[in-house]
């Protein structure tokens, strides 16, 4: 079994992550509303670099809930390392983000969708990566379903028609490995420790928490991980619409290795004023992202990446087999891990 390919350097770049609120019961109107912010992110950019990489939030193109997945999935009929047209796809989803990505020649990660699996049936929510050129380079299922009875303020259970997916993924660019995650994933450190592990630089995770785990523990989360693993962490939420069934908090950002916010936004809907508000985040992201030697200072100044002592306890990244161990279905590390 070879080894994973070595991480592209860190360069500086530009990251835009869209706070998309709007969000109704039709479909195409979602994804059209999706469409039309990708382009005014890749367009209205004033006198800033372009974005390099654009984020969509967690279930951009339909409301988010139990009842609501099994209507909104797709099917995607992606399988990594085989060949694949997004513009075959049956997803209507996957042909509007390629078709994106391709004409504002921009990296994209398309937040997340309902994914009916053509197999089996099952369900699950799905994030998609999409080259400048269109291609779909990336696949995530959200590994960890978000299951949580808080008695007098929230019940929700994604298991009721999802299925959590069992594979670790990544993508490299020209400026940086990027690891992937979907909203609950960030509660398990596993998940950003093996991809940091594995050379991620950036971890990005499309995700809509509520207004009860939100002001609790959104920021709490983010600074978490990139603490733990010295790297840049992001997450991208829907914007907050209280005449939706689902009240997402918001706050989309970047923290940096030394948790430091880059960027926050704190703008509820989608209006002009949010959209400048959007616009304001980007500049923040673009500048600090340029200060990428922070992971290079955070890492030699604060050595834990080579301090481990695995003579006291084992790695339990990889196992002697190659096969990452954190869990309990095991996982390939390379056939699995891209």
């Amino acid at each position: 079994m070879s080894a994973l390919t070595r991480a592209p350097v860190l360069k500086p770049f530009t990251l835009a992550l869209i706070q998309l609120g709007n969000v109704g019961a039709n479909k195409a109107e979602n994804l059209k509303h999706a469409r039309e912010m990708i382009q005014k992110a890749a367009t209205n950019h004033g006198s800033n670099k372009k974005p390099d990489l654009i984020v969509l939030p967690e279930c951009f193109n339909s409301p988010y809930g139990v009842t609501h997945f099994p209507t909104y999935a797709e099917r995607i009929g992606y399988t990594p390392g085989k060949p694949f047209s997004p513009e075959s796809s049956e997803s209507e989803s996957v042909k509007m983000l390629s078709a994106a990505a391709k004409e504002t020649k921009t990296w994209l990660i398309g937040g997340s969708i309902p994914e009916r699996d053509p197999q089996d049936d099952k369900l699950y929510n799905t994030c998609t990566v999409y080259s400048p050129q269109g291609d779909l380079v990336a696949m995530h299922r959200k590994v960890h379903l978000f299951d949580i009875d808080i008695p007098g303020k929230i019940t929700f259970k994604e298991s009721e028609t999802l299925t959590g997916g069992n594979t670790l993924n990544s993508f490299d660019t020209e400026f940086a490995r990027i690891g992937l995650g979907i909203c609950y994933d960030i509660r398990f450190p596993e998940l950003a420790m093996i991809a940091a592990r594995r050379g991620c630089q950036v971890l990005v995770y499309p995700g809509a928490f509520n207004l009860t785990t939100g002001p609790l523990h959104w920021e709490l989360l983010q600074r978490s991980r990139a603490n733990d693993n010295q790297v840049f962490v992001s997450m991208c939420s829907p914007a907050r619409d209280m005449t939706a069934g689902y009240h997402a908090w918001g706050h989309s950002m970047v923290v940096d290795p030394m948790q430091v916010f880059i960027t926050v936004s704190r703008l509820w809907m989608l209006t002009e004023r949010q959209w400048q508000g959007v616009g304001r985040g980007e500049r923040k992201g673009r500048n600090c992202v340029r200060g990428h030697r922070t992971m290079e200072e955070t890492r030699s100044g604060i050595p834990v990446t080579t301090q481990r002592r695995f003579d006291v306890y084992s790695d339990k990244t990889v196992d002697g087999r190659g096969t990452i161990a954190f869990f309990d279905k095991k996982l390939d590390a390379q056939a699995k891990f891209k």
